[in-house]
């Protein structure tokens, strides 16, 4: 009988010692793919991105009486957000005022439109034989013209749970698909493309 555990066992020992094998950073990598569609012809903007969590990690992995194992991105969340959304907003025909040169050109920008990162985290708790994950993402636009402002929240949650331990390399796939789908849906909103003048 005790021959029949010790194959358990050793794997359940090989799977947890693989845990000290986790990486230190998260690479974030958001795939848009979007089509080209011109849709802000001749439109300026400023733009910026502010992370207003408390914590700067996107993993946290939670075992019971140790400490939380926490994993950042390499690059900040913020820079790898303005990057995309920069690039994306520029194909779709959006000039930004760092790219003027005219200063005529500067004082008729009339949009402002800023992105708060509210939540961006994997929240793994860590049993023996299983783990659960639940991943939030909460991004705000503020959108400034001439005449008002608006302002909208775009949330993304996924959960599950799985048997032995979390694959740190399947948590970034699924993060960065996640945040993909978020910023996307932030770029098609009609009110949002409306309300840039």
């Amino acid at each position: 009988m005790n021959f029949f555990k010790i194959p358990f066992v050793l794997l359940i020992i090989v799977v947890l010692s693989s845990c000290a094998d986790n990486p230190s950073h998260l690479i974030l990598a958001p795939e848009l793919n979007l089509p080209t569609v011109i849709k802000y012809h001749n439109k300026h903007a400023q733009f910026n991105v502010t992370d207003l969590r408390t914590a700067r990690h996107i993993i946290q992995v939670l075992h019971q009486g140790d400490a939380a194992e926490l994993i950042t991105s390499q690059q900040t969340l913020s820079d790898i957000i303005k990057q995309v959304l920069t690039k994306e907003f520029e194909n779709q025909g959006l000039n930004f005022d760092e790219d003027i040169v005219n200063q005529a050109v500067k004082q008729t920008v009339n949009n402002k439109i800023d992105i708060i990162i509210d939540k961006a985290l994997i929240s793994v708790k860590q049993d023996t034989l299983f783990y659960e994950v639940k991943s939030n993402i909460s991004l705000r636009i503020k959108v400034k013209n001439n005449q008002q402002t608006l302002t909208k929240t775009f949330n993304s949650s996924n959960n599950n749970t799985g048997s032995l331990t979390a694959d740190v390399a399947v948590l970034e796939r699924n993060f960065n698909q996640q945040l993909s789908n978020t910023l996307i849906n932030l770029l098609i909103d009609d009110e949002v493309t409306q309300f840039i003048k």
